[in-house]
């Protein structure tokens, strides 16, 4: 009997004995291994169903991970823009560079999309070069716009598969939405996630503000001190400034202590 063999056998003997049925995350191809249900809970007692079953969270799902991540705040400024996210329809989330404020957004958004909360999620970005320009690029819309959507493709990759993102996508529920193309539209039950919004003017804030519809939820994002308009062309910093006396609308600003990316960051953003 080879070596192969006789694991798959051991393998089946143990599925048996602790009541799971001999399926395929149990044989050694399988690249993904559920946990058995009696993990966590002891060894099963003698006559005992083993399939109980045991659950790293209430409400675990069949996705294609066998695992859900726990999004938890890393400061104090994320615990605020979460909560804040939570009990807002509208947000706007100000602060310097690496304190979380696109993935918390896009991970909200996608917890709400999982819950049932809202119907799709809206993503939005100006098209806009960090001071160099790249020319034409090939393609249909979406494609133009994935360099300049690839930190909101990786916020969402790192929630989801990148196999289910493309499936969402397809299907409608995850929808790229430039910002040249929001003029005239409602965005009911969804959740709209506009980053980089230091690279808008103050009209375009205006319209994409003012895009909100039922049952749903915007968070704005944007660092005013990395803009990459000329100087004074920005609106974010004049729109937050004029959206903190408006009940119901939560302004978060994040500081250098919230910045969880390296230490050097911080660091260089106190004297840059």
């Amino acid at each position: 009997m080879t070596k192969r063999s006789a694991l798959k056998r051991q393998t089946r003997e143990a599925a048996r004995e602790f009541g799971v049925l001999d399926t395929p995350e149990f044989i050694q191809e399988a690249k993904v291994r559920r946990l058995p249900p009696h993990v966590g809970q002891g060894r099963p007692r003698r006559g005992e169903q083993g399939g109980g079953g045991w659950s790293p969270y209430p409400s675990n799902d069949d996705r294609d991970q066998a695992y859900l991540k726990t999004l938890k705040p890393k400061s104090e400024g994320q615990a605020e823009l979460m909560e804040a996210i939570d009990a807002h329809n509208m947000v706007l989330a100000l602060g310097p560079a690496g304190t979380g404020k696109t993935y918390l957004a896009v991970a909200k958004a996608v917890e709400a999309l999982e819950a049932g909360k809202v119907g799709r999620i809206v993503l939005s970005r100006p098209a806009v070069e960090a001071g160099e320009s790249i020319g034409f690029l090939p393609g249909d819309m979406e494609d133009k716009l994935a360099p300049y959507l690839r930190p909101l493709y990786d916020a969402l990759s790192d929630r989801l598969s990148m196999k289910r993102v493309k499936a969402l996508m397809a299907e409608g529920l995850i929808e790229i939405a430039p910002i040249g193309y929001m003029r005239g539209r409602t965005l009911n039950n969804a959740f709209v996630v506009v980053d980089e919004a230091q690279n808008c003017t103050y009209v375009q804030l205006k319209m994409l503000l003012t895009r909100l519809g039922w049952h749903s939820t915007m968070v704005v994002t944007g660092d005013p001190q990395q803009s990459d308009l000329l100087p004074g062309i920005s609106g974010l910093s004049d729109v937050a400034e004029r959206l903190k006396a408006v009940p119901d609308i939560a302004v978060v600003k994040l500081a250098e202590r919230d910045i969880v990316r390296h230490p050097l960051v911080a660091s260089m953003i106190g004297v840059l």
